[in-house]
């Protein structure tokens, strides 16, 4: 197989001030049936902002002007393989890999294909040298087809995929958070072909390591 160029772009995303991320279960594998309003790990992972006082004297305001409300800006860099196939997102804490599930599995199945476990392979490779031991491993289907089918589909596709991570990840206390969201928190256009491909995927996340990996 050729190997896909990559693109890479920056991408710094502006959000309020929230909990910090936290990884659910106490178990190799877990997953809770409450909805959350967005994935566990899209929170903001960078830390709280430096306190500004307003009064300094090297701050040039207007006379009557007033600072914005402080924010925290959580920058992402964005890489992804020329064809989409496969997208990697590194945040100050933690690494996300996007897989598009046409290349994992067949269409409408959890079964594996020829090059599926050299991919989830090399990403385990990759969680052992950052000595990660919380991850997530996240399904995700397009709009197509009943709701309740994709969150089946998209569990089983998980599943698969954290049992060939638990293949070759080293560390005995790794936990694993395993989930399915069906057609929920998609990232491109249902509407069009290219855009439910990009949504058919499984997401691999876990933290980086404060030593650089």
């Amino acid at each position: 197989m050729t190997k896909n160029h990559r693109t890479t772009v920056a991408t710094a995303v502006v959000l309020f001030v929230m909990a910090g991320a936290h990884f659910v279960g106490a178990s190799s594998a877990h997953a809770d049936d409450v909805k959350p309003s967005a994935p566990p790990g899209t929170e903001p992972s960078a830390a709280a902002p430096v306190q500004i006082d307003s009064k300094a004297p090297g701050l040039k305001i207007p006379q009557g002007g007033t600072l914005a409300p402080v924010k925290v800006l959580d920058i992402a860099e964005v890489v992804e393989d020329l064809g989409g196939e496969q997208r990697r997102q590194e945040t100050n804490q933690t690494v996300m890999m996007a897989l598009q599930s046409e290349v994992l599995f067949p269409e409408d199945s959890a079964v594996f294909n020829a090059q599926a476990a050299a991919r989830i392979q090399a990403i385990a490779q990759e969680i052992n040298q950052q000595k990660a031991t919380r991850i997530r491993v996240f399904g995700f289907t397009d709009d197509q087809g009943s709701y309740e089918h994709g969150k089946e589909l998209s569990k089983k596709r998980a599943d698969a995929v954290q049992a060939e991570l638990a293949k070759t990840v080293t560390d005995p206390n790794v936990v694993f958070d395993v989930r399915g969201y069906s057609e929920d928190y998609p990232i491109a256009d249902n509407g069009t072909e290219e855009g439910r491909k990009k949504n058919r995927r499984v997401e691999i996340t876990f933290p980086r390591s404060t030593g650089g990996g």
